[in-house]
């Protein structure tokens, strides 16, 4: 028997609701996740063959962490229902929220599901079932929604069936006002990591044979061989992964990016140099494949070698972005294949901007890459030069799992990024002195001209209260960058492209940028030496 995904989908859409806890624990197929207001919002699948309804659902959905993957904790994190798991210091508090979020998705939210034969495709079926779904019933799919402001009715209704007491009442109580206060500030740093103490100077490298590699690294500044950290995930014929990792001390001042990754001068006190940890590398990698997600790795470990005065080693590196481009290729233009975009079209669980966890899922992504289709291996990259990527590989700054649009009503899309006419001679809209501070933190001020930009592309001072629209960024490569501006510190949110412009054309203070409107909310970047 042939599914029709026409016929699968009008099942979904026309199935009764029904609680999360009735989900059936012994059957796999399609499935939707419907909010509190009764709206279908998520389809997905249990294509796993070790998952069922039930664990998907009502135990991952559910229950699970506030990444994206895990959709009700997501979109219910909120009010008194906020968590920040990552902050120690409001665990207690944050664990009761957790549990009122938990009750409340039980009390207030629904699911359907279509059990379909072990045999079947599930994850073709649920491809071909999203390319038809309306809007409003993916829209948690595509990532255009945002946490729900608090149903404080239906909290209340939960509460009252709890009966909780004063010291949980307080500790949600507490966390409403650590929601709010986290919705008006800039996002937050992530904690410093504590100082590296140890005798030895490098870690041991495990013992192999390894069937490959996969290598990533932090840095501590714009300079790319400002190594910090490194971690090698290592895989075995088995496919099993041990992952080595290193603190690096770069002997540098300047520390720029502390804020993303949490790594500072003081986490790296007692670490190796640069120099001491190639010799380990060298030895454990030589001849081996070495697969990099994105062309930035490769880059700064030949950066790192330059500062040194050490010769690059002659790895066979491979790129795992473009293993990923092959086998998931619907990705293209709807998320893209960075490593955020792919921990939640897998399902990877890794903490993003650790060098140790980001290798480890890049070794993830080749392995499950495989188990779609050969992998096809690009020839050896040559070593005279260094490729940098492109803006959907680079996400030394940009972290695509946040929530960057909201939808309240379909809106028009944009031009599409690879449709803006280039040749265009554009609509000039401003010209602004690039500072030493912008190119420290890779930002372009749009303050003098900031009133040019259409106003439901400007949002707010974070990621959570981003603008409704986007605007299309020609900034001199095939793809163009999609983003909305900051409307209180007038830049453009997105801005991990900026460093590589920066860079590329080899940027300085005082030097202009230029922004032309090129088409309706598409605009292009471009750079005016400064007159010496």
């Amino acid at each position: 028997m042939r599914f029709s995904a026409e016929d699968l989908l009008s099942v979904l859409l026309e199935a009764a609701p029904r609680p999360t806890y009735e989900a059936p624990r012994d059957a796999r197929g399609l499935y939707g996740l419907v909010d509190h207001h009764g709206d279908m919002r998520y389809i997905g699948s249990t294509s796993s063959t070790d998952q069922t309804f039930y664990e998907r659902i009502h135990q991952r959905h559910r229950t699970g962490s506030e990444g994206m993957s895990h959709y009700f904790s997501q979109m219910y994190n909120t009010g008194r229902m906020w968590r920040d798991r990552k902050d120690a210091l409001t665990k207690a508090d944050g664990d009761i929220a957790k549990a009122l979020r938990n009750e409340f998705v039980v009390d207030h939210c629904r699911a359907v599901w279509l059990p379909l034969p072990d045999p079947e495709d599930i994850a073709r079926l649920e491809a071909e079932v999203l390319s038809l779904a309306p809007d409003h019933a993916i829209a948690w799919n595509r990532r255009r929604m945002q946490a729900y402001d608090e149903p404080v009715d239906l909290v209340e209704s939960t509460l009252r069936r709890l009966g909780w007491g004063a010291r949980e009442l307080a500790a949600i109580e507490r966390q409403r006002l650590r929601f709010l206060s986290a919705m008006v500030a800039p996002v937050a740093a992530p904690e410093p990591k504590p100082a590296l103490i140890r005798r030895a100077r490098v870690t041991p490298f495990p013992k192999g044979p390894f069937r490959f590699f996969a290598l990533d690294v932090e840095t501590a500044n714009n300079d790319r061989g400002s190594i910090c950290q490194i971690g090698v995930a290592c895989v075995r014929s088995d496919n099993s992964i041990e992952t080595w990792v290193t603190y690096v001390d770069p002997k540098v001042d300047r520390w720029v990016f502390t804020y993303l990754h949490g790594i500072s001068a003081r986490t790296v006190q007692g670490a190796p140099t640069f120099a001491e940890v190639l010799p380990v590398l060298r030895d454990a990698l030589n001849g081996a494949t070495v697969y990099q997600h994105s062309g930035f790795d490769r880059s700064a470990v030949a950066a790192a070698c330059g500062n040194c005065g050490l010769p690059v080693p002659q790895w066979d590196w491979r790129d795992s972005v473009h293993v990923a481009r092959a086998a998931w290729p619907e990705l293209r233009g709807n998320g893209g294949h960075g490593l955020a975009s792919l921990k939640q079209h897998l399902g990877l669980v890794f903490e993003h901007h650790d060098a140790g966890e980001d290798a480890r899922a890049a070794a993830e992504v080749v392995l499950r890459a495989e188990g779609v289709q050969p992998v096809r291996t690009r020839p050896p990259v040559q070593t005279g030069g260094v490729t940098i990527a492109d803006e959907e590989d680079f996400e030394l700054i940009e972290d695509s799992e946040a929530i960057v649009e909201i939808v309240n009503e379909p809106l028009a899309a944009p031009m599409r990024s690879d449709a803006i006419p280039r040749q265009h001679a554009g609509r000039h809209i401003g010209t602004t002195e690039i500072t030493q501070g912008n190119i420290d933190n890779n930002h372009i001020y749009l303050r003098s001209f900031f009133e040019k930009f259409p106003a439901d592309a400007i949002g707010g001072s974070n990621r959570a209260s981003a603008a409704q629209r986007e605007i299309a960024v020609d900034w001199g490569e095939a793809t163009a960058v999609m983003t909305d501006l900051d409307g209180q510190k007038k830049f453009f949110r997105k801005r991990g492209w900026i460093r590589e412009f920066f860079e590329r054309h080899g940027v300085r203070a005082g030097d202009m940028v230029t922004v032309e409107e090129v088409a309706p909310y598409s605009y292009r970047v471009a750079l005016q030496r400064r007159l010496t």
